[in-house]
């Protein structure tokens, strides 16, 4: 029988999945708890399942290109790849955050006297669709960490990123303008794995729903 991968994000999703996966009865290995380990592979104690444990972005590839057959994406992730070969299943109701964008509050912050914008945010694709249909030109500059700092440096007016208590936002001077996407984790699974291993994979949507 083949295995079934299972990729999970690193961090605070993490931390959030790890009662779920108990209630579900799907135990890893203990080095699946040691940061210090090197493995990128991590067996459970159910004979055809493995979990691979990767950046919250990877999981999405992971899954996209059938290296991994079911995977926990958030909705920020799944919007922003907006693959076919990704099917989401089941909202799992945990890492529940939201999506903003924010600014400086000493800039202009009404972007509806905007006709062009450059804002910073690893949502590249997300920030163009939305300002798009707005009718605002936007700049969207690549980058994975510190956005924050971004309008500090001039890089930017304004940023797109996940917000939860606002704390880092206060922290750097700037204000949440507008939320344009409430978000949570989802169990997603890979359209091929789905056909192929209908079966064991229905087990485990069955038995997440169930937790």
């Amino acid at each position: 029988m083949k295995k079934i991968i299972f990729a999970v994000p690193k961090g605070r999703i993490l931390e959030e999945l790890m009662p779920l996966l108990t209630i579900s009865d799907i135990i890893p290995e203990a080095d699946f708890f040691n940061e210090s380990s090197r493995k990128l592979v991590f067996t459970t104690n159910r004979k055809n399942l493995d979990l691979v444990k990767v950046r919250s972005f990877d999981v999405a590839t992971f899954v996209k290109f059938g290296a991994a057959d079911i995977g926990i994406c958030g909705l920020d992730v799944l919007k922003e790849f907006s693959s076919s070969e990704i099917f989401p299943v089941l909202d799992l109701g945990i890492g529940k955050c939201r999506l903003s964008i924010a600014a400086k509050k000493s800039v202009e912050l009404d972007l509806a006297k905007r006709s062009h914008i450059r804002i910073a945010t690893k949502y590249t694709s997300i920030a163009s669709n939305y300002f798009s249909e707005l009718g605002i030109q936007a700049e969207a500059i690549k980058l994975n960490g510190s956005i924050e700092i971004a309008p500090t440096l001039n890089l930017c007016d304004f940023i797109l990123d996940l917000v939860s208590s606002g704390k880092t936002l206060i922290e750097n001077d700037m204000i949440e303008l507008r939320k344009i996407l409430d978000v949570s984790s989802y169990l997603t699974v890979n359209r091929t794995s789905f056909k192929t291993a209908n079966q064991e994979i229905n087990q485990l949507i069955k038995i997440f729903d169930a937790a």
